[in-house]
This record gives structure tokens, C-alpha cells and sequence, in this order.
């Protein structure tokens, strides 16, 4: 029992004796974690943000459009009057030159107009010979009658009592009479020559209706379509009741037009002569092309304007239905300040960034912005070059906070459809 106190009593002075190390140790413990928390949160992380220098650049707004190819020029050739077609000089593809022939039709009853008409011309020159020998023999015998008449009356005058009154008042009548039938000549000398003016115009009027049975290309161009035959009867395609078919089809292939749609946003870019680069996929090439024509009005259902560019062919490369993407610069800037388009927060109708100064204090500052692209926006006012902006996430930034800055190399990013 005595043995059994002592072992109890000696585990009791134990455990009491390591009590006070134990509590030495935990508060020990604790009072550094606590110096280790307090050393942390008085050194306190600065926040990390990406950050991009203002620089020079020259920016461009550009704008992709796709069409089709179409000819600059293309047309159905009529006849002007109507006949059999006789010759047939022209097939699919034949290329042609300006007043070159490619039918030639028959037409009887002109023929035969042709042939009266040289017919009435020989009558009416022969009228006028005879008129003319009339009119010469009036003018001699009204000489002779006016030289006796002059004489008469002169011996009259000078010598009263030689000639009697009755003979010169004879031979004035007569002169008189002369003169009469000169004027009556010459009238029909004009009026048959007036009939020989208007054959000789008749003439010249048929004559350019028969010109017409040659069919000639107006310019120089393809055939793409040939809708006739040797034989075949023509109807003139002057009449809007007549059912009238062409001959063949003609398109100017060494000049192609390319119409596009300019969007409303975009119209005021335009202008005359601009150089627009033509993209044709299906050639895996680019033409050159400008800007020649446009309608100076925006149509209320597609809010665009109708515009063409000029695209030459010299080598018959180009085809009419290819489809081609026309890509147009429309404004350009070089050389000025310029920052990444993420970088711009926008507050309404106002536009700041938030810009690392020297120190590292965050500034928010308010920018006048210039020419926006896909990538970058131009600065005209609110920053200098060389300074930092934020272009990393800046939903948790404030005004006045004191940050690391970490340049950041920006990727340029290339949008062909966007400006």
C-alpha cells in the first residue's frame, strides 16, 4: 500500500513538473506565429497589372466588301430592220473589235427601194438639164428684146420725130414679156432641182436603212450568246409589239465593273479615284481596281450606297459572274499616338484609361479619341507618349492605388471585315 502511494504520488509530481514547459511552449508558439502574421500584413503583395506604353503609329480604317464581276458593258444585238440572216460571222467566244461585221442580213425590199430610188434620180437630173436649156433660151431672148427695147428708146429720147412712140412702146412689152419668162425658168429650174434634192435624200435614207442588214459591234468585246442562224428571219427590234430576237449577245470583256454596297457608316469615306484592291478567290489573285462611280444616295431598304469600281482586264484573265472581295482603305493616319482598344474604358460619352505613373500610383485620366481600328485607337488628347497605360483586367482598379507594373507585349490582331 505504501509502495502504491509512493508510485502515485511520484507520477502526480511529474506530470505537474512538465505542466509548466508544456504552457512555456504554447505561448512561445503562439507569440511567433502571431510576430510571423503581423510581419506578412505589414509588408503587404502590391497587385500586379499588364501595362502598355503609348507609341507612335499609322493606322488605317479599312473596309471588305464581296460582289460578283460583271462586264463594263453588255448587250443584245438587234437588227434595225428586219431579214433573212445571210452571213454569220461570229460564234460563242469570239472576240470582236469596234465596227467589225458579225451578220450580214437580206433584205429584198430594200434592194429594190435602192434601185427606184437611182431611178427617180436620173428623171429628176434629167428635168433639171431641161429646165436649165429653158431657162438659157428665155435669158438670150430677153437680151436681144432688152438691147432693141434700149435702143429704141434711146434714139426716142435723143431724136423725137425719128422712131414713133407705138415701136418703143412695142419693144418695151416685149422686153418686158422677156423678162417674165427668165423669172417663169428659173422658178422651174428650182423646182426640179427641189425634186432632185429630196430623190438624192430618199436615197441616202434607204441607203442607211440597207447599211443596217450589216450588223457591227458597237464595241469591242466577247460574243456570250448567239441566238441566230444562216437563214433565220429577224424581226427589226425597233417595235415594242414585235416579238423581236437578237442575234447574238456582246459583252466588253477588257473592262469589268464591280458593284458594291457601301454600308451608311462607311459613305463618307468614299470618294472618286480611290484605289481599292480586287480580290478574286477562285484566280488566287488581286487586280487592281479605283473607285469611278457612285449613286450620291443611300437606298432606305439596305442602308447602302451603290457604288462601282473599275476593274481593267487587259489580258482576259477575268471573267463576267466571278466573285471578288474589293477591299477599300478608307481612312489613314501615320505616325500618331496610339494605344491598344482594349486599354479604353468608356463612361457614357466620356473615355478614360487608367495610366501607372512612376511611382506606381494608378491615375485615371479622361482621352480624346481619334481613329479607332480592330486593335488600336489614336490618341489626340489626355496622354503622352512614353506613358503607361492598364491593358490587363481592370474591374478591381481604383484611382489612387499603388500597383506593379508589368509591361506586356500586345498580339495585332487583323480583321478583314472590320475597319
Amino acid at each position: 500500500m505504501t509502495q502504491n502511494r509512493n508510485i502515485s504520488t511520484l507520477r502526480t509530481c511529474v506530470v505537474f513538473s512538465f505542466a509548466p514547459l508544456i504552457v512555456a511552449f504554447l505561448i512561445s508558439l503562439s507569440s511567433c506565429s502571431g510576430d510571423r502574421t503581423d510581419k506578412v500584413q505589414a509588408k503587404g503583395p502590391n497587385l500586379t497589372v499588364g501595362v502598355t506604353r503609348v507609341v507612335r503609329k499609322s493606322l488605317g480604317r479599312h473596309l471588305t466588301l464581296s460582289s460578283e464581276l460583271v462586264p463594263f458593258q453588255e448587250i443584245d444585238v438587234y437588227a434595225k430592220e428586219s431579214g433573212y440572216v445571210k452571213k454569220l460571222m461570229v460564234d460563242y467566244g469570239t472576240h470582236v473589235k469596234a465596227g467589225q461585221v458579225m451578220a450580214v442580213l437580206e433584205i429584198p425590199e430594200l434592194e429594190a427601194q435602192l434601185q427606184e430610188d437611182d431611178a427617180e434620180i436620173r428623171n429628176a437630173a434629167n428635168q433639171v438639164s431641161r429646165a436649165q436649156h429653158e431657162l438659157s433660151r428665155y435669158q438670150a431672148q430677153y437680151k436681144a428684146l432688152d438691147l432693141q427695147y434700149t435702143r429704141l428708146n434711146g434714139v426716142f429720147q435723143s431724136q423725137p420725130g425719128i422712131v414713133a412712140q407705138q415701136e418703143v412702146d412695142d419693144a418695151q412689152g416685149k422686153d418686158l414679156a422677156a423678162a417674165s419668162q427668165v423669172d417663169a425658168g428659173q422658178a422651174a429650174l428650182e423646182a426640179v432641182q427641189s425634186q432632185m434634192a429630196a430623190a438624192k435624200a430618199k436615197l441616202v435614207r434607204d441607203q442607211s436603212l440597207f447599211d443596217y442588214s450589216k450588223i457591227t459591234a458597237p464595241f469591242p468585246g466577247v460574243v456570250t450568246e448567239r441566238y441566230a442562224n444562216l437563214g433565220t428571219l429577224v424581226q427589226a427590234g425597233t417595235g415594242s409589239s414585235t416579238q423581236a430576237m437578237p442575234i447574238v449577245q456582246l459583252s466588253e470583256d477588257d473592262l469589268f465593273r464591280l458593284v458594291i454596297p457601301v454600308p451608311e457608316s462607311y459613305v463618307r469615306y468614299i470618294h472618286i479615284g480611290d484605289l481599292v484592291d480586287v480580290n478574286v478567290p477562285s484566280l488566287n489573285r488581286t487586280f487592281p481596281g479605283k473607285v469611278a462611280r457612285f449613286s450620291v444616295d443611300v437606298r432606305e431598304d439596305t442602308r447602302t450606297m451603290h457604288t462601282e469600281v473599275d476593274v481593267p482586264n487587259p489580258k482576259r484573265v477575268l471573267l463576267p459572274g466571278l466573285y471578288a472581295d474589293a477591299e477599300l482603305d478608307l481612312q489613314q493616319e501615320h505616325d500618331v499616338p496610339t494605344i491598344p482598344i482594349q486599354t479604353l474604358n468608356h463612361h457614357g460619352e466620356r473615355t478614360t484609361v487608367f495610366v501607372v505613373g512612376p511611382n506606381g500610383v494608378v491615375e485615371e485620366r479622361t482621352v480624346q479619341v481619334g481613329l479607332e481600328t480592330a486593335s488600336d485607337a489614336e490618341i489626340t488628347s489626355g496622354l503622352n507618349l512614353g506613358e503607361q497605360v492598364v491593358v490587363s483586367d481592370r474591374s478591381g482598379l481604383k484611382a489612387g492605388e499603388k500597383v506593379h507594373a508589368q509591361p506586356v507585349e500586345m498580339m495585332q490582331y487583323h480583321d478583314e471585315n472590320a475597319q
